[in-house]
């Protein structure tokens, strides 16, 4: 669509508009925080509190939902996906896996799983990787790599590029083999959710779009519904009893206590 004349631009900029309906509260939730469908190859951002529950959702069976988290108050703090897989001693993300920070905080927690396909050793996608595969990249493209979305997300909440860190990604499995190799083991299917209990305010970025080892010369994502509630009860009942998770639970809730 040109955007030469005043018109056309304004025309361009309204066709950008158009956005999937909104998905709806699941059954014994009155009111969510946040919801939204992200189409495949686009991005979304938001900020949460403390206590908030956040549910990602495979609508179709391609999404790929890569995600990083920032502490709100002290972006510094980030999402540590080496940490993430090394303490709790699992590679494997499955409910009461935590999402840690650098600085040994669970700034998230997996508490529910139907999918089981995910991935916390490779990544996201380059505009390298994705020319290479696709033959195109950018975020306006019809193959977006990871990395540019989340530098576009990521300014939004005044975040460099240089701010953009290793992420997870949920949807799309990754195995290790016998001599090493990571292995693609896809998708769960259709209708698979995942939910993170959130620890900490955090800036939420989410990147819907290829995982780096899809074998799929197309590019095949789908879209990924978004929901969000405020569930801070659960914060008491946390269900993972490991001495690792518990440490860093308490390291937490002691950052959490200094900062009111």
């Amino acid at each position: 669509m040109s955007t030469a004349t005043t018109h056309s631009a304004k025309e361009h900029a309204r066709s950008q508009a158009t956005v999937a309906p909104a998905p709806t509260a699941p059954e014994g939730i009155s009111e969510l925080t946040w919801a939204e469908s992200v189409p495949g190859g686009s991005y979304t951002t938001k900020v949460l509190a403390r206590g908030t529950r956040l549910r990602l959702v495979d609508v179709d069976g391609d999404a790929c939902a890569n995600i990083l988290l920032y502490r709100a108050d002290a972006p510094w703090e980030r999402l540590n996906t080496a940490d993430t897989v090394k303490v709790p001693w699992q590679a494997y993300l499955s409910s009461g896996h935590p999402l840690l920070s650098d600085q040994g905080r669970v700034l998230a927690t997996l508490v529910d799983d139907t999918s089981g396909r995910h991935d916390a050793l490779c990544g996201t996608t380059s505009t390298a990787t994705n020319v290479a595969k696709y033959g195109v990249s950018g975020p306006h493209s019809s193959a977006p790599a990871g990395r540019e979305l989340f530098t576009l997300a990521a300014a939004k909440h005044g975040l460099e590029p240089r701010d953009v860190a290793p992420s997870l990604s949920f949807f799309h499995g990754v195995r290790v083999d016998a001599d090493g190799a990571l292995i693609s083991t896809g998708s769960a299917g259709a209708g698979k959710h995942v939910d993170l209990l959130i620890h900490l305010p955090v800036i939420v970025l989410l990147a819907n779009t290829a995982h780096p080892l899809d074998p799929r010369s197309e590019f095949p994502t789908t879209a990924l519904d978004v929901l969000a509630w405020r569930a801070p009860e659960e914060l008491l009942t946390l269900g993972n009893t490991e001495p690792e998770y518990l440490r860093a639970v308490q390291n937490t809730e002691d950052a959490w206590k200094a900062a009111q």
